[in-house]
């Protein structure tokens, strides 16, 4: 017999898709975590910056705690056979240090500074003052040997060092030990070698001498001006004797000048003043007012200056000229009773110099003195009454 297919039996129930069980995925995705559960973006930069900056810090402390806590390296002996540079356990020994078991020792004349020897400035100041004491003593010594002939000009090296008293003076104000002074002697020595001249005496002994550049410094003026013409007076003698000779020359000449010059202006003083007391003598309507001749001295005596009375070449040269003038008379004659030399000029009428004007001058002055006193004074460059 056929069987018949059964039908299962929905549960009505579940008999719609919405209405099946919800599965444990669809129940997880349905749920939402709260806002306030995870930070914001701004909270994780700030966290990232914060353990940044820690960390930053961390590492620095570390690195200055192992700076300052790390041992330095001890120094390489300096009797080691090994090659400094080439060891990594020890730094080599500095220069002008001495090691030994890994310190440090500076020489004598040299401080430690740091890792390193350095000169010590003080024990560099003294060696100068030594040197300076001893360049002082041999060059003043033959700077007096120069200027007056005493005194030495080499000295012995030994005598030079072992009798200098300041010396000991000086280290004490250093407040040094021996062998720092010693240190500083030896340098002095040095710098006097190569500043001082030397040589070897016969026997074997350095002598030093103070250089002739360098005894320059320690003369005085008045010895260096006297060595200096000492040494040039076979140029400075013919020199001067020319120099006071063409001197003498040039002085000849303008005196010369000076008196042809002014002889020259006294001659037309005299000129005029003789040829005014002709014309006044001569005059129109025949009346002579004085004398047509002058005295010699006293003409001289009115042009000169006090001064120029003292010079008897320029009158000299005066009376040569009048004398070589011919308008110009000079005779002896008898004025109280002593023999004088006049002078008188002998040209008719008025001069070539000044015809006219001089005779509308004494025209003038005769009818303006025609009512006045003739005794009033006159003029320098007037005639002279007598």
């Amino acid at each position: 017999m056929a069987s018949t297919p059964k039908r299962r039996i929905r549960n009505p129930k579940y008999s719609s898709p919405s209405s099946l069980p919800p599965s444990p995925m669809r129940v997880l995705s349905s749920i939402e975590p709260p806002p306030s559960l995870l930070p914001s973006k701004t909270e994780i930069f700030k966290l990232v910056a914060v353990v940044s900056i820690a960390v930053s810090v961390a590492a620095a402390c570390n690195i200055v705690v192992k700076f300052f806590n790390r041992q330095p390296k001890p120094f390489c002996d300096t009797d080691s056979e090994s090659d400094y540079y080439l060891s990594e356990v020890c730094d080599p020994c500095p220069s002008h240090g001495i090691c030994y078991e890994g310190k440090l020792e500076c020489t004598s004349g040299y401080t430690r500074h740091g890792r390193s020897c350095l000169e010590d400035g003080s024990i560099n100041e003294m060696a100068k003052n030594l040197a300076k004491m001893v360049e002082s003593h041999v060059c003043e010594s033959y700077s007096e040997y120069l200027c007056k002939g005493i005194n030495k000009v080499w000295f012995r090296g030994d005598e030079l060092w072992n009798n200098m008293d300041k010396v000991k003076l000086l280290a004490e104000d250093f407040g040094k030990g021996n062998a720092t002074y010693l240190f500083a002697k030896n340098r002095a020595m040095d710098i006097v070698d190569n500043l001082l001249e030397m040589r070897d005496s016969n026997i074997g002994i350095k002598e030093f001498k103070c250089p002739e550049l360098l005894v320059e410094h320690y003369k005085p003026l008045s010895c260096s001006v006297r060595l200096w013409l000492l040494e040039h007076a076979l140029f400075l003698i013919p020199f001067c004797v020319l120099l006071v000779g063409c001197v003498w020359m040039l002085l000849r000449v303008h005196q010369r000048h000076y008196l042809s010059v002014r002889a020259e202006e006294l001659y037309e003083q005299v000129c005029d003043t003789l040829e005014e007391a002709a014309l006044v003598s001569r005059s129109i309507n025949g009346e002579g007012e004085g004398e047509p001749w002058i005295v010699a001295s006293w003409l001289r005596d009115n042009v000169l200056t006090p001064k120029e009375r003292r010079n008897p070449m320029l009158w000299k040269k005066v009376e040569e000229l009048v004398q070589e003038d011919s308008r110009l008379d000079r005779y002896p004659k008898m004025l109280k009773g002593e023999p004088k030399v006049v002078w008188e000029w002998q040209v008719e009428g008025s001069s070539m110099r000044s015809s006219g004007k001089k005779k509308s001058e004494v025209k003038k002055q005769k009818s303006s003195d025609l009512g006045s006193n003739q005794d009033q004074s006159l003029k320098p460059m007037e005639p002279l009454k007598w």
